[in-house]
């Protein structure tokens, strides 16, 4: 196997270590030294070649191949097995409609949510219930790490460089979620958008950090979704009015109410699509009234249409609480789902 990249020649693992924060290669946290054999171990496992060009960064026209992709997972952590997803979910974010340098380059300091859903959730023992948005399972937290550092050293969004981030969130370390499938009567996010409920899949999406809420005083779907609406809409007044993909994460207390009222994911979107809507002039309820001018009455939806809520079965078996994760610039950053083993150019929604 042709690998090309320089080599580096260290005393031993402590030194790697700091040969790698000197050089800015790193998150901050501690690396795996991405051996020639771990890396070639992840290439076999994808049964990928290392000049194979996974995409390219469409802005700046950057090529990025398996070999280099493959240097970041081992660096994250990633067991070879790991590595299809970490491929899939940077072919789902070089989709032009996910705007990957606006994404990552913002001060709205936006990190990159993945989504998993298929079989390979349960060959690689994914959590789906307990502490699901926080340290959760190794293949979870060093995939989304993975992307992280891939972004860092392929593309150089380190913070200050292109990373303008004003604050960021701790997704930008890792942030990595798999839906809860086997325990829900829904149809999986994976499913929705491309057609195949036995499709393994990673949706990509630029997002801000959850907003958690809690509901457990009514078993009433629509009760629960104005819940879920009101957290919606105070994204929309205290940072963006404009209208995106939404993430609605519903654990399994409240995901039964809906069950035994027989909703499905649609009615709850048509719900919430009703409800997440401000108008202009509540602005100045926020401290921006001076840009209500004479437009007080103008309304927004926080959802175009509403598939653009994706709602994702997750989350510990107690507890009235779900999660709203907003998108980072409305509908400028689509959310993009590509199947494992899919190319760029063929099987990316």
């Amino acid at each position: 196997m042709d690998i090309v990249s320089a080599r580096l020649n260290v005393s031993d693992f402590c030194a790697a270590q700091e040969v790698y924060h000197a050089n800015g290669w790193t998150d901050g946290l501690p690396v795996v030294p991405p051996t020639r054999a771990l890396v070639e171990d992840c290439l076999n496992w994808a049964m990928l070649t290392p000049e194979h060009v996974v995409g390219i960064e469409p802005v700046r026209e950057r090529a990025i191949t398996a070999e280099k992709l493959a240097i970041n997972a081992v660096m994250a952590g990633c067991l070879a097995m790991h590595f299809p997803l970490v491929v899939t979910a940077l072919t789902a974010m070089l989709h032009k409609d996910f705007l990957l340098h606006g994404a990552t380059a913002s001060t709205g300091g936006s990190a990159v949510l993945l989504i998993v859903n298929g079989p390979i959730r349960r060959e690689l023992e994914m959590t789906t219930e307990f502490n699901v948005l926080g340290n959760s399972d190794r293949a979870s937290a060093t995939v989304g790490r993975s992307i992280r550092l891939a972004l860092m050293n392929l593309l150089n969004v380190r913070p200050g460089e292109i990373d303008r981030s004003t604050l960021g969130h701790p997704g930008k370390f890792s942030y990595c979620v798999a839906e809860d499938e086997e325990n829900s009567c829904w149809e999986s996010l994976a499913s929705e958008r491309l057609g195949d409920s036995n499709v393994s899949a990673v949706t990509a999406m630029a997002a801000m950090a959850p907003r958690q809420v809690m509901n457990e005083w009514t078993t009433d779907p629509r009760e629960i979704c104005e819940t879920f609406s009101a957290e919606i809409r105070s994204n929309q007044l205290n940072y963006s009015i404009w209208p995106g993909n939404y993430v609605l994460i519903i654990p399994p207390q409240l995901r039964a109410h809906f069950e035994i009222a027989k909703w499905t994911k649609s009615d709850i979107k048509e719900c919430v699509f009703e409800r997440a809507r401000v108008l202009r002039g509540e602005w100045a309820n926020v401290g921006k009234g001076s840009v209500v001018k004479d437009r007080a009455d103008r309304e927004y939806p926080a959802l175009s249409e509403p598939d653009d809520l994706m709602i994702v079965a997750a989350g510990g078996p107690a507890g009235g609480f779900a999660a709203i994760i907003p998108p980072w610039l409305g509908s400028k950053s689509r959310a993009s789902t590509a199947a494992v083993g899919a190319c760029v150019d063929c099987e990316v929604l």
